[in-house]
C-alpha cells in the first residue's frame, strides 16, 4: 500500500472496467479515512465502462491519449481477459482470442513504459481439470490468457478467499518481488494485513 497520499494533488488514475465493479461509493470512504477531499479525489479518477472488445481497445487509445494532458500514475483494466472470454468462446477461437489479448497487453505494457504509469490489471481463472482425476478444484485453478499473460506481466498475485475472517494475497511470480502470502482483511477504510 501507499503510506504517503499526497500524490493525490498532482495524479490521476485511469479506471477501464469491463465487468461493472467499480464503486465510487469505495473513494467515499478512503477520502474520509486520509481527510482527502472526496470531489478533489474522484476529479483525479478517470472512469470508463468497456462493453466490448472492441471498445475495450478504443478505451486503451483514449487512455493514451489522456496521459499526454494529464499527470496520469496508474491504469487499471478490471478484468482485462472477461471480454474476450465472452465474445470469443471455445477452442476453435482460442487463437484469435490469445491474439487479441497479447495485442492488448503489448499495447498497455508499451504506454505504461513509455509514459512510466503503473498498469494494475486484474484477471479471471478457470478450473482445469484435463486428466480427469483430480477432485481438488483449488489445485487446478488457472488464470485466464495462459502463457501470454504470463509473459506480459511483472508481477503475480493471487488473490483467493481462505477463510470468513481473512483473505490471502500471494506474490506467485514477479522479477522484483520473492514469493510471500500475506493474510488480510477488507475493511471500510482499505485492506489490514492480519498478523499471524
Amino acid at each position: 500500500m501507499v503510506d504517503n497520499y499526497s500524490f493525490v494533488q498532482t495524479k490521476k488514475v485511469i479506471y477501464i472496467d469491463t465487468e461493472g465493479n467499480f464503486r465510487p461509493e469505495r473513494l467515499i470512504e478512503i477520502s474520509e479515512k486520509f481527510k482527502i477531499n472526496f470531489d478533489f479525489l474522484i476529479n483525479n479518477v478517470f472512469y470508463a465502462r468497456a462493453f466490448n472488445t472492441e471498445h475495450q481497445f478504443q478505451l486503451l487509445v483514449a487512455a493514451a491519449s489522456i496521459t499526454a494532458f494529464s499527470n496520469v500514475a496508474l491504469i487499471i483494466v478490471d478484468s482485462c481477459t472477461a471480454l474476450l472470454r465472452t465474445e470469443y468462446v471455445g477452442r476453435g477461437e482460442l487463437f484469435l482470442r490469445q491474439t487479441l489479448l497479447g495485442k492488448f497487453l503489448r499495447n498497455i505494457q508499451r504506454l505504461g513504459e513509455e509514459c512510466n504509469i503503473a498498469i494494475l490489471l486484474t484477471n479471471q481463472v478457470v478450473t482445469s481439470n484435463l486428466d480427469g482425476m483430480t477432485f481438488s478444484a483449488a489445485s487446478n485453478l488457472k488464470p485466464i490468457g495462459g502463457h501470454i499473460m504470463a509473459h506480459y506481466t511483472n508481477t503475480r498475485i493471487w488473490l483467493k478467499k481462505r477463510t470468513s475472517q481473512y483473505n490471502v494475497m500471494k506474490v506467485i511470480s514477479s522479477s522484483k518481488l520473492s514469493e510471500k502470502e500475506v493474510k488480510f482483511i477488507i475493511q471500510n477504510t482499505g485492506l489490514r494485513v492480519v498478523s499471524e
